[in-house]
């Protein structure tokens, strides 16, 4: 015994409509583009790129915490990938780093908030020395510090 009949017109009605709803509510995300991460990352020293720069040179430990497709594409050199999303956790960030190491944890820009989060979480696990990158990868390519992009060095 069926207790609801749709018919033919309006499975392809609520199909539009599930459809169009799906794209606006996408669109609506997609177009907010106001989202800063915080300034500072409780437990984690915030650094500008130049200061950044300096801890790679001095053997900081770097850690790129962007979706694998970005870090494939360009990456601070030497820095390890620990994806926010899937990988980092304490036991993966233990492999790459000791505790009082200085760390530097960056992502895409100050518009993504995943640096923030490794920053915080690492401070929490006990790391001593934990910097937070929040410019990330773009404001180390807009003063053409090198990057690794597909297994080349890239100057730009």
């Amino acid at each position: 015994m069926k207790l609801w009949n749709i018919g033919t017109a309006s499975k392809g009605l609520f199909a539009s409509f599930a459809i169009l709803t799906l794209f606006a509510t996408s669109s609506v995300f997609a177009a907010n583009t106001s989202y800063r991460a915080p300034e500072q990352a409780p437990g984690a020293t915030t650094v500008t790129v130049d200061e950044a720069k300096w801890l790679h040179d001095d053997g900081a430990v770097f850690i790129d915490v962007r979706n694998p497709r970005f870090f494939a594409n360009r990456h601070i050199p030497g820095a390890h990938h620990l994806d926010m999303k899937n990988v980092f956790t304490q036991e993966s960030l233990a492999a790459v780093a000791d505790k009082d190491e200085p760390i530097v944890i960056y992502a895409s820009s100050e518009r993504c908030g995943r640096a923030y989060r490794g920053a915080k979480l690492a401070a929490s696990w006990g790391y001593k020395e934990v910097y937070y990158f929040r410019g990330g990868i773009v404001d180390w390519k807009s003063v053409e510090f090198p990057i690794k992009s597909l297994n080349v060095v890239a100057s730009k």
